[in-house]
């Protein structure tokens, strides 16, 4: 079957051929539809984090799927039922206690493995096995969208633990600060800007796409070559809570300046090795005496990607037609990990004939010179 992968030292992905997987007893055989591309896929690929699967000498990507079950294989799912998988499966000794009590997203990397990132093959592949409790069901007709409920539910994580940092007090974040407008800065952006006064942090120079998806959303985009995130405060207004979404170390301290009196700071991003100096005592001390915090958080529980499911669904009609700009087949994968300005959030496809039975079909357009496709939603 085909797969797209990275072998080890090889730092670009490649269309590949598989074996197609045998489900084990108590594991069903899915058909993937669709699996997106994120920043973590091009970590993966530049070598920067992750492993290949013990034993092996390269890596199926793909950790943000939607597939279709193919064959039950006499487990509880049914064929034909739509499911996106989670991310995390126990390591090779076997579950642990974070599994034991079903939080495989609060683990350390040690003691987990990661589909598609760090010693687990991911879906992008034809088809993929797994066992029912590690797949969530969604209605069919999200199925288009299924690839973005795995992003989604990890933004539903974050903010669960946010509030349940504030939870010995009244508190209700008004303002709310996002770092950065790439992919999950913007579904961010999107699944706040309904509930509270969002500004977006980002450097792109107008007229650009997400800058334009930021302000239909309601939200106020802030060039932080013009307002870094230190003046944020200053420039407009101390912030409830800051979404951290771009992976820079500096980030990580300065959004604290940024922080109204009991604000809290969710960190995604994964940084690249770097040192620099920081005033310690001063920051120490805003944290205490401001009662702030600081959360890291990563992956996603069951229950999150459940909350994603809805909170998709609440998404404006016009929003994924702008934030999704390219699902491209199997064959012309190499599209999906393009860059570029105009480029927001990609996703390869594996299955079109299931688009039939949609409200919306796909519309195919041309991707250039080399005659590949690239479907467009």
């Amino acid at each position: 079957m085909k797969a797209v992968g990275v072998k080890d030292g090889s730092n670009r992905p490649e269309l590949m051929q598989i074996p197609q997987p045998t489900p084990s007893e108590g594991e069903a055989l899915i058909r993937t539809l669709r699996v997106g591309v994120d920043g973590t896929d091009r970590e993966v690929i530049a070598g920067n984090y992750g492993a290949s699967p013990r034993g092996q000498d390269r890596l199926i990507l793909g950790h943000e799927a939607v597939g279709m079950v193919e064959d039950p294989n006499g487990t509880t799912l049914n064929s034909g039922d739509v499911v996106v998988p989670t991310v995390r499966r126990p390591p090779p000794e076997g579950a642990n206690e974070y599994f034991q009590r079903g939080h495989p997203d609060m683990a350390p990397p040690e003691m987990t493995l990661e589909c598609g990132i760090n010693g687990a093959d991911g879906f992008m592949c034809e088809y993929f096995t797994s066992q029912p409790e590690y797949l969530v069901e969604i209605a069919a007709e999200t199925a288009r969208r299924g690839f973005l409920i795995e992003p989604v539910s990890v933004l539903e994580k974050a903010l669960e633990l946010a509030l349940s940092s504030r939870s010995s007090f009244q508190w209700s974040p008004e303002t709310i600060l996002v770092l950065g407008n790439g992919s999950l800065g913007l579904l961010t952006v999107s699944m706040l800007a309904d509930s509270a006064d969002v500004y977006c942090l980002g450097r792109r120079d107008r007229p650009d796409p997400t800058v334009d998806i930021i302000e239909r959303l309601g939200a106020v985009y802030v060039d932080s070559r013009e307002t870094p995130v230190t003046e944020m405060a200053a420039g407009y207004e101390p912030t409830d809570l800051v979404f951290e979404a771009t992976g820079y170390a500096k980030h990580a301290l300065q959004c604290v300046e940024a922080l109204a009196p009991t604000g809290v700071g969710v960190l995604l991003g994964v940084p690249e090795p770097t040192r620099f100096e920081i005033d310690g005592a001063r920051f120490h001390k805003e944290m205490v005496l401001n009662n702030k915090a600081l959360i890291g958080s990563v992956n996603a529980g069951k229950q999150h990607f459940d909350a994603a499911v809805d909170t998709i669904e609440s998404f404006p009609p016009w929003f994924l037609d702008a934030f999704v700009t390219t699902v491209a087949p199997v064959e012309s994968f190499h599209d999906a990990f393009a860059t570029g300005d105009d480029v927001i959030k990609t996703a390869v496809e594996f299955d079109s004939v299931w688009t039939d039975w949609l409200t919306q079909p796909l519309r195919v357009i041309s991707s250039g010179s080399t005659g590949d496709t690239t479907v467009r939603q």
